[in-house]
């Protein structure tokens, strides 16, 4: 009897250490393909940040394009008005008797 308790006791551990095998080689498996999915999600986050950092160059210089053609005719806007006025101090002393109108 004692002969018989042993052997289910050395059956059972031996079952217990295949089912721990088993378990630890499922375990590695899972670990490895979500080592997997996350370095693709890793490379997909990479490439879409890549992209994004373009676009965001592409739209910065497209302003800085912009600003600077409104700085520029900002600056001729100022030259023509200066102009105007001269012109508009003109005809008022022409009017007013100031100055000849020639």
């Amino acid at each position: 009897m004692e002969n018989n308790t042993f052997t289910i006791g050395i059956v059972i551990l031996g079952v217990g250490v295949a089912l721990a095998g088993l378990l630890l080689n499922g375990l590695y498996r899972l670990d490895k393909k979500i080592d997997g999915v996350a370095q693709g999600l890793d490379k997909k986050i990479e490439d879409k940040a890549q992209r994004l950092d373009k676009r965001i160059e592409d739209v910065a210089q497209s302003l800085d394009k912009k600003i600077e053609e409104l700085v520029q005719g900002q600056s001729a806007l100022r030259e023509r008005m200066a102009h105007l006025e001269g012109l508009l101090e003109g005809l008022r002393e022409a009017v007013t008797g100031r100055r000849d109108a020639a």
